[in-house]
């Protein structure tokens, strides 16, 4: 059985704490481990940030956040959607973290960062959404 839950909310970092919480409560509805949790708020902070900095700049918009609890499976799906700039972080080739700080290029390792923790990431841009999904497994 899945639960749907969603909240819209302006793309400001301001709002991360309140995006965080609605997350949260979904997890801790589902038992989800202190680790999973974790994970899920990294992951959730980085791609929330990212909508906030990016997708609209130098205005601001709306985005949505998606939490899809399913109990048969004990996973979580946490969808992003914004109508900004169309933007596929999944593109953008993996930082070589076999380098030194002071010798990688700026930026990618907050997406790599999810790539890593998450079980599924996928990226669709559709009806001028930018459509990004998260799934982790709740389970070791």
């Amino acid at each position: 059985m899945a639960d749907r839950n969603e909240i819209r909310i302006e793309a400001l970092t301001e709002n991360l704490q309140a995006v965080l919480a609605f997350v949260d409560g979904h997890l801790e509805e589902m038992g989800a481990s202190m680790k999973a949790q974790m994970q899920i708020d990294v992951a959730v902070e980085e791609l929330f940030v990212n909508i906030a900095h990016y997708a609209y700049a130098p205005d601001t918009g709306t985005a949505v956040i998606q939490v899809e609890t399913d109990h048969d499976n004990d996973q979580v799906s946490i969808t992003f959607t914004d109508t900004g700039k169309p933007y596929n972080p999944l593109e953008k080739p993996d930082p070589d973290v076999t380098l030194s700080a002071e010798e990688r290029d700026i930026g990618g390792l907050g997406i790599f960062m999810v790539k890593k923790s998450m079980d599924d990431m996928r990226y669709e841009y559709k009806d001028g959404q930018n459509i990004l999904t998260i799934t982790k497994r709740l389970s070791s």
